[in-house]
């Protein structure tokens, strides 16, 4: 146990250098994720059949995409982005490089997090405020995303979990982070007590995160 604590010690610098890579990874894709992901699941909620600005057209096209970047597991998605990721962040390793894969895997799953969210809205409330004569944009942002408010807190918060999950994975390919340090260091050169630590770590940023967002969901649910 002392020789695992030394150990350990004595890559503190690294460690505390592969989670801050993880920070950014995270941050990153989460970023982008609810931002760009956000607006698609509105696109497929608002376009679907019966609702303000149905359009099967839109829908299917939006939804047959989400689904078709889903489908994708997400290390064969690494791959098949790295020229991307070449082009537009001129290398194909380290955070940065990752982060841009993370989004494209974390924006797509969001989208279908935040359409459910807005399914569980009552439509009564969306149809009073048609009623009042309320500008389509106007019903989606003060009164769709203010009912959903809670789910959709819940929702950011099982995507970030997700993306730290992922996250780890992208070490595999040079992503850098806690994943990547456990592949070199627990796999590669059989420290057990690094992979032991980076779990224990992850799994604690988890909790971490989940209390975080179960409290403000908690406080945004008014019913």
């Amino acid at each position: 146990m002392e020789a695992a604590i030394n150990s350990l010690w004595l890559m503190r610098g690294e460690i505390i250098t592969a989670f801050w890579q993880t920070c950014v990874m995270v941050g990153i894709s989460t970023a982008v994720s609810v931002v760009i992901g956000g607006l698609l699941g509105v696109l497929l909620f608002v376009t679907a059949d019966k609702q303000m600005l149905a359009n099967a057209g839109v829908h299917h096209t939006v939804g047959q995409t989400v689904n078709f970047i889903r489908a994708f597991p997400f290390v064969i998605l690494m791959i098949a982005l790295i020229p991307a990721t070449r082009l537009v962040v001129g290398t194909s390793i380290g955070p940065l490089a990752a982060s841009l894969v993370l989004s494209v895997a974390g924006l797509f799953y969001f989208s279908r997090l935040v359409e459910q969210n807005l399914r569980e809205v009552p439509r009564g409330v969306l149809e009073a405020a048609d009623a009042m004569g309320t500008p389509p944009l106007a019903v989606m942002v003060k009164v769709l995303l203010t009912e959903a408010r809670s789910g959709l807190v819940l929702s950011v918060t099982i995507l970030m979990i997700t993306l730290l999950s992922s996250s780890a994975a992208a070490g595999m390919i040079g992503g850098g982070g806690l994943g990547d340090l456990a592949i070199r260091y627990g796999y590669y050169r059989y420290q057990t007590e690094v992979i032991v630590f980076i779990v224990a770590l992850l799994s604690l940023m988890v909790v971490i995160t989940q209390s975080i967002g179960n409290r403000i969901a908690a406080k945004l649910d008014k019913r």
